[in-house]
């Protein structure tokens, strides 16, 4: 697939996190704004854009892994642009308490979480895949907010609102793809059940 297509469609993808994040900020009931922040997945599949935590799963090949790269870097530029934007519109959210826990806490929790999120993230696409139920993508991601687990896209967003750049930051980053991918592929693998 064109490289720049990938690129572009990974941007609106992060872009719709940054969307979700935004809604997350501004709503001090979380339950409330975890169904709202599942808005920015649910586009992101029905749109067909590109997300890493819902693509990386799906990769088969050791070629496709270049393509992977391409849609962080998308991601990453899309939860960007939302943030400049949001800091441009004066909203009312603030981001620094919500990543500073994130990097008080030890990387190993963080790349177990990450775990957790990657294995609902592949769950939400491959659900929704087989049953076209949106069902099956708003739970997933209420389920990885309220129960704390490591979204990294959607922590970008967060480290971009909070201007929280430092080589620390990168390596939390990088550690919580890392654990979504491992979530993901893990249950990727798993044996086709043909009944519950």
């Amino acid at each position: 697939m064109d490289k720049m297509r990938i690129f572009v469609k990974a941007i609106y993808a992060g872009f719709m996190i940054g969307i979700g994040g935004i809604v997350y900020l501004s709503l001090d009931n979380r339950v409330i704004g975890s169904l709202l922040f599942s808005f920015g997945l649910s586009t992101i599949v029905v749109q067909g854009f590109y997300l890493f935590t819902g693509k990386i799963g799906f990769v088969k090949e050791w070629k496709e892994l270049p393509d992977m790269l391409i849609v962080i870097l998308g991601n990453f530029s899309g939860t960007f642009i939302a943030a400049i934007l949001a800091g441009a519109a004066s909203l009312d959210i603030d981001s620094s308490q919500l990543v500073q826990k994130k990097l008080d806490n030890n990387l190993m929790n963080i790349f177990l979480l990450s775990v957790f999120c990657g294995v609902m993230m592949f769950l939400a696409i491959d659900n929704y895949n087989k049953s076209k139920n949106i069902v099956f993508v708003i739970a997933p991601v209420m389920i990885f907010i309220l129960s704390g687990f490591e979204h990294s896209v959607a922590n970008m967003f967060y480290f971009h609102l909070a201007h929280a750049y430092s080589l620390k930051s990168l390596i939390y980053i990088l550690t919580m793809l890392v654990g979504n991918a491992v979530g993901s592929k893990v249950f990727s693998l798993r044996p086709e059940c043909q009944s519950g």
